[in-house]
């Protein structure tokens, strides 16, 4: 174990270097190794399919994961690998990203002896660390799967951290354990439930995720008042999976070759609305049930950026030249469209909107949790 301890210490120095890990969470990250609450079989994307990383055959690559400032994946497919040959799919949970860890425990500002529901208990690691910190039966964690719950439970008991973990869904929060000072997520939410807020006490303070399926993630943090409703703001950004509760369909792919899309061209290159965190947040907000990512075209090896909505079978394609830092200029661009909704058209009239507007930043909206929704406004 010389060589996890030696490896745990250079991650932390690493964090307090970067200035990520706060001095009042020093002591917690030392003595909470992060290699007793990662699963023997870790997973490994090959750019085509997630490969298992198993530690009795490997253990030195195993570790050298373990103690990475890495997101690590845990589970695919549900725990049940989906791909050819044992391999995953897709990541359905994992262990955050140390840095990312160590930002979110210190702007949640927990002190010992406060009460705190954690919602997404993965491996235990999190709930570890705050338990270390929070002291004795001060926290409750929720996870939804099964098998996670279980394990966490037992790994979280070998390392005598004192954490009641709850097999169930973490949206509806824990009522039986509240009210809470602290609620924090370690998953992604598209609406924040209104069971963490009504759970947490009078000036109590919510974290999460939150994304939309446009915009893949910012950090809210929210803050309780007396009549019931949260309010707050984006405190950074951050991308985590998103709870299952919330999961959106994923959409395939259309056909440009075809005639079923019109055809139009385009002056603004996608890359101004998805490779900008402050426009692609606006948009999101804009354009509801809207999916994109960026592929090759294989015929011509120009980039494409898709716009999906699976709901209603809509599509857009968009050509660019990806090897243009400059995104200003992307005239004659060719932009297929199919289906009831014209996304592309959706897309450049809210960034549009949103550059007319002075281009406010993420962090310059409010966000509000009633009983009734969430609301979002500059």
């Amino acid at each position: 174990m010389a060589d996890a301890r030696r490896r745990r210490g250079h991650l932390v120095d690493r964090l307090v270097a970067a200035g990520d890990l706060a001095p009042g969470w020093v002591e917690a990250f030392l003595n909470v190794p992060r290699h007793a609450f990662l699963p023997e079989v870790l997973w490994r994307h090959d750019g085509e399919f997630l490969r298992p990383l198993r530690r009795a055959e490997e253990p030195e690559a195993w570790l050298a994961l373990a103690y990475a400032n890495d997101a690590v994946a845990t589970q695919v497919d549900d725990g049940e690998p989906a791909g050819p040959g044992g391999t995953g799919w897709e990541a359905t949970s994992s262990a955050s990203q140390p840095s990312v860890v160590a930002v979110m425990l210190a702007a949640l500002r927990v002190e010992a002896g406060m009460s705190v529901c954690e919602i997404g208990t993965g491996t235990g690691w999190n709930a570890a660390l705050l338990a270390h910190r929070l002291g004795p039966g001060r926290l409750v964690s929720i996870e939804v799967d099964g098998q996670l719950a279980e394990r966490a439970r037992d790994t979280l008991h070998h390392a005598k951290a004192d954490v009641c973990v709850v097999h169930g869904d973490g949206t509806a929060g824990y009522p039986e354990r509240a009210p809470y000072d602290r609620v924090i997520a370690t998953a992604a939410v598209y609406d924040i439930p209104y069971a963490w807020v009504a759970q947490t006490r009078p000036g109590g303070l919510v974290l999460t995720p939150w994304r939309t399926e446009f915009h893949p993630g910012e950090l809210l943090l929210l803050q309780v008042g007396p009549d019931g409703c949260a309010r707050g703001n984006v405190i950074g950004t951050v991308s985590f999976m998103t709870v299952r509760a919330q999961r959106t369909p994923r959409g395939g792919f259309g056909d440009t070759s075809g005639d079923t899309a019109d055809r139009t061209s385009t002056d603004l290159h996608p890359h101004s609305v998805t490779h900008d965190r402050h426009a692609s947040f606006a948009v999101g907000l804009a354009v509801p049930h809207c999916q994109h990512t960026a592929r090759h075209d294989p015929r011509t090896g120009a980039a494409v950026t898709w716009l999906l909505d699976p709901r209603t079978r809509s599509w857009a394609a968009v050509a660019a030249d990806d090897k243009d830092d400059n995104y200003g200029d992307n005239s004659g661009a060719t932009v297929h469209q199919h289906g009831p909704r014209r996304l592309w058209d959706e897309v450049y009239a809210a960034y549009t909107a949103w550059r007319d507007s002075g281009a406010p930043p993420a962090t310059s909206w409010q966000i509000t949790v009633t009983s009734t929704g969430q609301h979002i406004t500059r």
